[in-house]
């Protein structure tokens, strides 16, 4: 596959000081990946009224505003599929009368009429979880199913996606600032992949993309170029995804999340290793099942392959 292209407006170059222990001080000039607000709102008639409301105001990456809009009412349970959104427009100010970039989603139909748990109403960082909320009530979530038909999940085929993201991965070769996500089938293919500057703007470019073309995501594998956190972990349950795989380290969070959605938890998925952090059941290692007994009772155990 070759990665979505990615926007020159994605990218600035600033002047830099450059220093080594061998060269001392010298001007230069560097690729950075540009963070910049983008309003999301939704837009609806209920009843006799025309409603717009703003969900949230996130810091992204341009580029892809479509999927990532998309990506972000899916993960919040407002859409279930790409034809639930019947229009977009890339407006210059939102709802509020802010001037700020704003992507406004029609809805087929009209949301619950309770959308505080969603409405943010704030400026939520490049990395934020779960920026704005009162907590975790109302948190839109679904267990996970089977492996897509006719997969099966091998360590030897899992090891190898970090490296398939990578080359997938323009911006981050430009930059060195982006993050990384991509939806994997369970034999190891890459089908799609997304970067953005925040890691949960990346897993809402990917899904909205899937559901924009459409790709199915149920039964297949989501790979992170970071850290796994409860958010991404509630993205990719919603997603029906059965397993989520980390470059980096996962939160305590995200454990218990992967646990309770029936998602096998890859992480530290680097240099031919990995720990395994839930339902070991689903990973053929060594042409073996790992025993269920590896997490009785699913109890935030891990186990590290390597």
């Amino acid at each position: 596959m070759s990665p979505a292209a990615f926007p020159d407006s994605s990218l600035s170059l600033v002047p830099s000081l450059h220093w080594s222990a061998a060269r001392g001080l010298a001007a230069g000039a560097e690729q950075v990946v540009i963070e910049a607000p983008l309003a999301l709102e939704i837009a609806y008639r209920r009843g006799s009224h025309e409603v717009r409301q703003v969900l949230a105001v996130t810091m992204r990456t341009p580029g892809a505003d479509e999927e990532l809009a998309l990506g972000f009412l899916f993960a919040e349970g407002l859409i279930e599929k790409g034809a639930d959104a019947t229009a977009q427009l890339a407006l210059a100010e939102n709802a509020r009368g802010e001037k700020i970039p704003t992507r406004q989603v029609r809805l087929a139909f009209p949301p619950p009429e309770d959308l505080r748990r969603l409405s943010r109403g704030l400026l939520t960082s490049s990395a934020c979880g779960l920026c704005g909320r009162p907590g975790l009530g109302g948190l839109p979530l679904r267990s996970v199913g089977p492996v897509e038909a006719g997969g099966e999940l091998r360590a030897e085929d899992l090891v190898q996606l970090p490296e398939k993201l990578r080359r997938q991965q323009p911006a981050f070769f430009a930059s060195g600032g982006c993050h990384g996500a991509a939806l994997a089938t369970p034999a190891g293919e890459l089908l799609l992949v997304r970067e953005d500057v925040g890691r949960h703007n990346a897993v809402d470019k990917l899904i909205g993309a899937a559901l924009r073309q459409p790709t199915a995501t149920a039964g297949k594998i989501l790979v992170l170029s970071g850290r796994a956190s409860f958010e991404l972990l509630q993205k990719a349950a919603m997603a029906g995804i059965v397993l989520v795989l980390s470059v980096g380290a996962p939160s305590s969070a995200a454990v218990q999340l992967a646990h309770a959605a029936g998602i096998t938890l890859v992480g530290f998925a680097r240099e031919g290793r990995f720990n395994l952090y839930s339902h070991a059941a689903r990973l053929r290692v060594a042409d073996r099942v790992p025993p269920s007994a590896l997490f009785p009772d699913e109890n935030h155990a891990s186990v590290s392959f390597a």
